[in-house]
Order: structure tokens, then sequence, then C-alpha cells
């Protein structure tokens, strides 16, 4: 196959789809290209049919750290298992390509995408999708595409949309909106924001589907080029006997729906499915039709749920449409932990803990990403239990990352910046029990957590899960819905924000009838949803509590001039690490002189405080100091002022009358009270006064003694006494 290229320019931003040279064993290969950012999508498509009943679809992000011009750090040097980032972006791919593929579709499908290069400039994310399309479509796969991935940005001065911002521009920007679909529906949507309207949002959403159809014009274009051979493929079909008979069971499948329990329906729903698979197949049927007789029953247990909400109006646990499961909301749940937030809606339990440190703990990103950390970390953990199901536990799955980086942009918005407080701040959400939402009720007990340390929040943030059941033109939109309604509906939409607006939302979409006019009802039932939830959580915890737990470190904020900062951390951080043996306090030095120190003892706090100042302090003249004498010389003696300053206290000065030597006045660690009399500008040396002189040693007549400069040359007879012979005092 020769090379095809496909150059374009959309939105004033250069793209290029290439394919025929790289990858061409795969059953599609395109690189894609955004400025200099160039992401290589390869897409694989099994000969064989799998019997699962499910579509085996699998999404990589390979992050190649040689795509930014750095090797990787840890000892390996190779890049091992994803970042987080990686895996939200094989996610972003993964879920507007998933619905293209046609229902009964069994062989596997692997999707690669692996960065080239990555500018600085152009983020490779978005690009992946129109890849993953394109290469698909190239290789002849059974995909309903063209599909394409935009995001949207707002300027904050101008308030025009930009699509797929640069890095440099979505640091002006109030929104960040990312959204993929084809040219005639929306299959996903991820955003964060600064508290938008839901009418700035669907503005935003509406702006965005047109861009992708643009897109996607470009990409047909590029196939036109390709005119690719549409592959052999099979469409699974069950023998027809089989929905037949297990449709006739469709009134039990109903009355055992009825259960407002989850564990309890579940168990009803799998006593009749065992009944059903009993009575209804031989023992040879169900061993030849096994995954078959599986997705009849489900197509069943489907089209039960759908039909008693679109028909009476009632879900599952006798809600309606619109009504939002039993809250329990409990601040301050756990003791000792610097803050802590329980949320229960119905049967979905999260507990969320967050814990304040030093902004030196922040998480630092070994990515191909720009962002070198943060300082706020949001992390969900989903453990088996919470399903009252069995399984293994070890690093945390694409799913518990999607949705802790949900959470996680929700309240990004509302918190204090670091001048404000200097914290890192990570929360954890564990969700304890699971029927649904457990993202949005892991943000609105993060709210809780947040606001039960004491972290002065602008405004809380609740979050809702909303549904969607769609027959034709029937439509009914879900609020708060549970696993059963996500399961088997046609959308999971989840929508986070304010009394003031938006933070954040998510969208994933399997009606491919979803319109504009949809999106804005279910967002307008959102807002409702969220102020109901919101008001509950404010009865308990109105606002951040005025003072930190005691567990909680209290840090305090010193700023130094840039020139001290190596007297306080020392040859080889010795000073620093003192320091904090000494006083018991942590201590975060910046580049710009501002020192963090953190502390849970008042005291310590102080103790360290006035160390760190005292190395920084310029004695000014008139100032008074208890000094030690640290060094001696036939001129005077050396006396410290501050840990980094000494000063000079001239033998003229050590006592009142004349010295001969400085010795028989002072000692190397004598305390000596003093002040300072001159600072020489050009040289910084410090000139000071004894302001607690002695009267100066007599002689052994009786006299005062004077200094002699010719006394190592004097003659002494033998005997004449018992004197030392001077010592010298050169230094």
């Amino acid at each position: 196959m020769e090379k095809i290229v496909e150059s374009f320019e959309l939105y004033g931003k250069e793209y290029r789809l290439e394919t025929g040279e790289l990858a061409k064993q795969a059953t599609g290969a395109v690189l894609v290209t955004c400025g200099e950012t160039s992401v290589l999508v390869t897409a694989v498509v099994s000969k064989q049919e799998k019997d699962y009943d499910f579509f085996p679809l699998t999404v990589d992000f390979m992050e190649k750290m040689y795509a930014v011009g750095r090797i990787p750090g840890g000892y390996l040097k190779r890049e091992a298992k994803p970042s987080d980032k990686g895996t939200l972006t094989a996610r972003m791919i993964d879920r507007p390509i998933r619905p293209g593929f046609p229902d009964g579709f069994k062989q596997e499908v692997h999707v690669v995408a692996t960065t080239f290069v990555v500018d600085g400039q152009n983020p490779p994310d978005t690009i992946c999708v129109a890849g993953a399309s394109a290469a698909l479509m190239a290789g002849g796969a059974p995909f309903d595409g063209p599909a394409a991935c935009v995001r949207i940005g707002r300027d904050k001065e101008t308030g025009e949309f930009i699509v797929n911002p640069t890095y440099a521009e979505q640091e002006n920007s109030d929104l960040e909106l990312t959204i993929a679909g084809t040219a005639d529906y929306i299959s996903m949507v991820e955003a964060g924001a600064h508290e938008i309207s839901e009418e700035d949002m669907l503005a935003a959403m509406t702006f965005g589907q047109e861009a992708i159809a643009a897109f996607c014009e470009k990409q047909a274009e590029f196939l036109a080029k390709v005119n690719p051979t549409p592959m052999d493929y099979t469409i699974h079909a069950a023998d027809p006997c089989v929905a037949e008979r297990v449709g006739e069971y469709y009134d039990a499948m109903a009355a055992a729906l009825k259960d407002p329990d989850k564990l309890s329906r579940m168990g009803k729903v799998e006593e009749l499915k065992a009944t059903i698979k009993a009575d209804s197949f031989t023992e040879e049927e169900q061993a030849a039709w096994g995954s078959d007789i599986a997705a009849a029953m489900k197509a069943l247990e489907k089209r039960a749920m759908r039909r008693m909400i679109i028909e009476t109006g009632e879900r599952v646990d006798g809600r309606t449409p619109e009504e939002i499961r039993p809250l329990y909301i409990q601040p301050g749940y756990l003791p000792r932990v610097h803050g802590s937030g329980l949320f229960q809606r119905g049967q979905t339990q999260v507990l969320s803990v967050c814990t304040l440190g030093m902004l030196n703990e922040w998480q630092r990103l070994d990515t191909i990403d720009p962002a070198e950390g943060k300082r706020y970390m949001h992390q969900y953990n989903f453990p088996p239990y919470c399903t009252g199901e069995v399984g293994r536990m070890g690093a945390p799955k694409r799913r518990e990352i999607g949705h802790g980086a949900l959470a996680e942009r929700a309240l990004l918005p509302v918190l204090p910046n670091e001048d404000d407080f200097p914290y890192a701040i990570r929360v954890v959400s564990e969700v304890l029990e699971s029927n649904g939402s457990s993202s949005m009720a892991s943000t609105c007990g993060s709210t809780l957590s947040l606001m039960d340390a004491g972290v002065p929040i602008s405004a809380p943030v609740s979050g809702v899960a909303m549904g969607l059941i769609k027959e034709g033109d029937d439509v009914v939109v879900l609020t708060d819905i549970q696993g059963i309604e996500d399961f088997l509906g046609d959308m999971d939409f989840k929508v986070c924000g304010t009394p003031n607006g938006i933070t954040a939302l998510q969208m994933d979409n399997k009606a491919k009838g979803l319109s504009v006019e949809i999106l804005a009802r279910a967002l307008k039932q959102a807002h409702e949803g969220r102020a109901f939830i919101l008001d509950a959580m404010l009865e308990q915890i109105p606002a951040p509590r005025e003072e930190m737990r005691e567990t909680a470190p209290r840090i305090e904020t010193i700023k130094i001039p840039v020139d001290k900062i190596r007297d306080v951390i020392g040859s080889g951080g010795k000073v620093v690490r003192g320091i904090q043996e000494e006083t018991g306090v942590s201590i975060d030095i910046q580049e710009d002189g501002t020192i963090h120190v953190g502390a849970t003892d008042g005291n310590a706090m102080e103790a360290a405080k006035a160390i760190i100042l005292g190395i920084v302090k310029e004695p000014e003249v008139g100032e008074e100091f208890d000094g030690e004498v640290v060094g001696i010389k036939d001129f005077g003696a050396f006396v410290k002022l501050t840990p980094s300053k000494d000063g000079l206290l001239h033998i003229s000065r050590v006592a009142q009358g004349r010295v001969g030597k400085v010795e028989d006045v002072l000692s190397i660690g004598d305390v000596v009270k003093v002040k300072v009399i001159e600072v020489d500008p050009k040289t910084g040396k410090i000139s000071l006064d004894r302001l607690d002189k002695p009267e100066a040693p007599k002689t052994e007549g009786g006299e005062q003694r004077r200094e002699r400069k010719d006394d190592d040359k004097r003659d002494r007879r033998p005997g004449s006494g018992s004197r030392t012979p001077r010592r010298s005092h050169r230094g």
C-alpha cells in the first residue's frame, strides 16, 4: 500500500493523517499529527470469534518519554505501568469508539496509541480518537465512524471558544470540555470548569458537536483516498428459540426487579435466571447456547426494567424519575484524622478522609505531560466487599483512577491557593457500599472531609449521576441512578458543582439519538438534584471549620532574602536538618526565599521560626545581643550575634582600662552583652561595644597591666618567677 497523507487546517491549527508507511501488518495504522505532536494509532481485529457475552475491546495508550526528550525515572529507566494520565487517555479513546461496533460482533479488537513526538504545546490525547477511528476504518473494520474528539476551552477575557487549545491557551481558559462522538451524536463528555452555568456548558457542547462534525468530514476525505476494503466478519446471531423461551418469563422478571434492596433484588433475579435455564433448556442446549442464554436473560432484564420506567414512571426501587434516595451525612466521622466525612445515598456509602501536609509532599509526575506535579490529590478505592463480592486487591483499576480524577476535577476550582493555604492536600474516598453513583458520593463526601479539616474552600461542591431511558420517541431522564439503571440504561451523566455553577461533568452515552435538548433537560434536572443534596450537606456542616484538628500540622510562612537560603540550608543540608531534629518541625524551602514551617506543637513552631529568623537577621546599629565569644585575636574578640553573623569586639572595648591580652578578660565560650556601634556599608563588618565591661585585670604590683609589645623579646633571669612564657595568638 502506498503512503497516503491528508493535511488540513481547522480552527487555526494544522493536522495530518498518514497511513501506508508504518505498522503495515496491523489491520489498520494511522499516524495522526497536530502541530509537531505525533501519535501512531494501530488497530488489530482478531480473526477468531470469542464466546463472550460482551464486546472484547482493549485500548492502550503508551506514553514514551523519548517523545518529550526525557529518560524515564527509576532504576530500570524504562517505561513501566501507565501513569494516571495515560490510563485516563486510554479511557478517553475507548469510550467513544466502543458504541461504534455492531451488537453481536465478538472478535477481539486491540487499539494501541503510541506517542512518537509531543511538542510541549499540543496535547496528544484528543487526536488519538480520530487516529483510532481512522485506523479501524482504514483496515475495513465494522466500525460506525468516522468518530472524533475535541477539547473546547473558553478565553477568560473574550469569552470565545477555542478548539483543541494549546497548554498555554488552556491556562487562560475557565473551561476544559472534552467531547467525542460522530457527526450525528455525542458519545462521551468530560469537563472541568470554574463554576460556569448550565447554559454556557450547553453552548460549549453545541459548539463542540459542530467541531467534531468538521473533523469527521476531514477524516472522511482521508478515508476516500485510502478506499479501504471492508473486512469479512460475522455478527453472532443466536437461535431465535432462545429469546422466545426466555421471553415467556417477562412477568416473573418484572416482579423480581421490584425490590428496593440491591442484594435481595439480585438474588431474586439470579434465582429466576437459574429457573429459566433449568426449566426451558436441556443440558445439551445449555452447553451449546451458554452465552446466548445469558445474553437473552440479560436482555429480558433490561427490557423489563426499561418498560417499567417508560410505562409506569416507577423505578425498580419505587422512586419517581426525579427522586433522590435517602441521605445519611456525617462530617467528622473519624477521630484524630485531619478531616473526614461519611456520605450515604441509598445503598451507596463512601467515607472520604482528608490529610494535610507540607507543600513538599506534593505529587511529582514523571509523564509526558508538562505538569510537574500537583498539590491536591484525590484517590478513590473500590474494594470487592463494597458490592458483596470476593476478589483480588492490588493496583487501582482504570475505573478507580477515572472516578478519582472526576472528583478531583470537581473540587479543584474551589480550593484555596498556596499563598492563602500553604498545604498539600490528599483526599481518599473509600467506597464501603456501592449501588451506583459512587463517584458522586465520593465528591460529596470529599467536600465534607475538606470542610471538616478546616480547608477554606470557596464554595461547597455536590454531585449527582443522571440516567436516561430512551425507547423511540419516549424519553425519561433519571436523577440519582443506581447500578441497574447505569448498566441497563442509555446514559451515565455525572454533574458536579456549587450553587454558582458547574465544576465538572462526565457523560457516557449508549443512545445514538442523544440531542442537545435532552442534554439541556438532564442538566436542569441535575441542577435541582445537586441543590437538594447540597442543602442536606450544609445542614450538617454549614461552612469549613474555623479551627483545624489538633493533629493537623500548622504551617506558617517566612520570607527571607534569596541570598540567605544557603545559610538556612547549610552545607549538605546540615543546618536545616539540625533545626528539624532539634525542634521536631517540618521545613520546606522554596527557590524564591519562601519558607514553610509545619508543626503540631506551637512551642516547636516558634522555636524553629526564631532559629531561622536568627540565621537570616542582619544586625543593625544600636541593637543589643547576648553573644558567645567564638574567636580571639591580638586585636580583639569575635562574638557570634546570629547563627550566620559575628561582630568584632575590639581589645580596647573588652574592659574598663587598659588590657594587655584579650585572654586576660575573655575566653572562648564566654557569653557577653554587646551593642552594635557600626556596620561597614561596603564590607558588612560589624563593630561592637561591650555593655557589661569589667575592670581591667591588675598587675602584680597593684597597677594596671600595660600592653607591652616587647614581652616576648625581654630577657628573663633564671628563678625570676614562675610566670609562663606568653603564647602566640596569631591565627
